[in-house]
């Protein structure tokens, strides 16, 4: 009897929790609201894809990393409030103006896969990389890293003559490199680099993966002197959880489904797709596509939760029967955003996002010539 009672009570708990949790946020909202009334044109909000419905709502500006990078760096207001990760808030510090305030709502929110490069890791790739194309390296091979990245790898990147991209942008920055070098150094994401190569017909063994953790990366000289790309061995903790098997399962279900993909997936999700595209592509597609039609998307549940309200006379689910979700980008709720709003009606900047400035003077150039490739 007791051990039913305690069940019950821990239920009753759990309800009570949610149902304070819910009223807390809804206060939140009407907080929201109220700040931005005094604020006004001093605050923008920059929303990802990838967030909550319940922060993204009040977003200015939202869409991918290479759209907010572009309408960060051409805002006027004072305080710019990055409803996304520590590496895009980074981004548009190193974008914004001297007298501008880069606010994350969530220091918490952070990313899986800008994670798994780090500065010292990748300068000790780079050097390797050095000892083995002893014939001129720095002109050999051209550094790109994708924007989840932290910051002092893009300046990195700036400092050795290379590009920040995007999911948007690969294709033209590679492009862009190849016309200059005659290799790559792709990181962090091996699979946007890969499936990147791919389209552009380099030969897979000709794109090599390096791992971090072994001696020249776990790879010959001669594998490092054939290569055309070196990949960087980190990947997307959401994207990778979509497989092959899951196209399989939709296209015997319904033969007439639409397989969409981020990059971002595995190559072998990628070639089993119909199409492949950031998050901006997957949107303007099914946007286009005709009444009726049926799509399955390989990307972050809140943004296919998003389409699939948006677009209701089209059949949408997301690819993988399992939650696909950005689970740092959730930490950021209504509540982060009242806090912060109401801070800076009371003079108060919390959680600022400052880059050094030698990092962000060598970063920007790299940001720079990514919004200079353009798509």
């Amino acid at each position: 009897m007791e051990m039913v009672m305690d069940i019950a009570l821990e239920d009753i708990q759990e309800t009570n929790t949610k149902t304070n949790l819910v009223e807390r946020e809804q206060e939140a909202i009407e907080r929201i609201h109220a700040a931005r009334a005094i604020l006004g044109d001093d605050v923008v909000i920059l929303g990802h894809h990838y967030q909550r419905d319940e922060t993204v709502q009040f977003a200015d500006f939202q869409g991918d990393s290479y759209q907010l990078s572009k309408e960060g760096a051409k805002v006027s207001a004072k305080y710019i409030i990055f409803a996304g990760v520590h590496f895009m808030a980074e981004s548009a510090d190193i974008l914004a103006r001297p007298d501008q305030v880069v606010i994350l709502p969530n220091l918490r929110a952070g990313c899986s896969m800008a994670d798994m490069a780090t500065l010292e890791q990748v300068e000790t790739a780079w050097a390797e990389l050095e000892d083995v194309l002893q014939d001129d390296p720095v002109n050999r091979i051209m550094p790109i890293t994708y924007m989840n990245s932290a910051a002092n790898l893009k300046a990195f990147v700036g400092k050795n003559g290379g590009t920040v991209c995007t999911s948007s942008n690969a294709q033209a920055s590679l492009a862009w490199a190849f016309a200059q070098r005659e290799k790559i150094f792709f990181f962090p994401d091996q699979h946007l680099g890969r499936n990147t190569g791919k389209i552009m017909g380099i030969p897979l063994d000709k794109m090599v993966v390096w791992n971090p953790f072994k001696p020249y990366g776990g790879l010959t000289d001669q594998q490092i002197r054939e290569a055309k790309i070196i990949l960087w061995q980190g990947h997307c903790s959401v994207h990778q959880q979509f497989r092959p098997a899951h196209i399989d399962y939709w296209r015997k279900e319904h033969p007439d489904m639409t397989i969409i993909v981020h990059p971002e997936c595995m190559m072998e999700v990628v070639d089993k797709a119909d199409f492949s595209g950031s998050t901006a592509k997957i949107i303007e597609m099914i946007e286009a596509a005709p009444s009726g039609t049926k799509w399955a998307v390989g990307t972050e549940m809140h943004l296919v939760n998003r389409i699939k309200k948006q677009f209701p006379d089209k059949f949408i689910t997301l690819l993988s029967p399992f939650s696909c979700l950005c689970s740092t980008m959730y930490r950021i709720s209504p509540l982060d955003l009242a806090d912060i709003l109401e801070g800076l009606v009371e003079g108060r900047v919390m959680n600022q996002i400052r880059v050094p400035d030698d990092i962000k003077r060598d970063a920007k150039l790299a940001l720079d010539r990514m919004l200079t490739i353009g798509k």
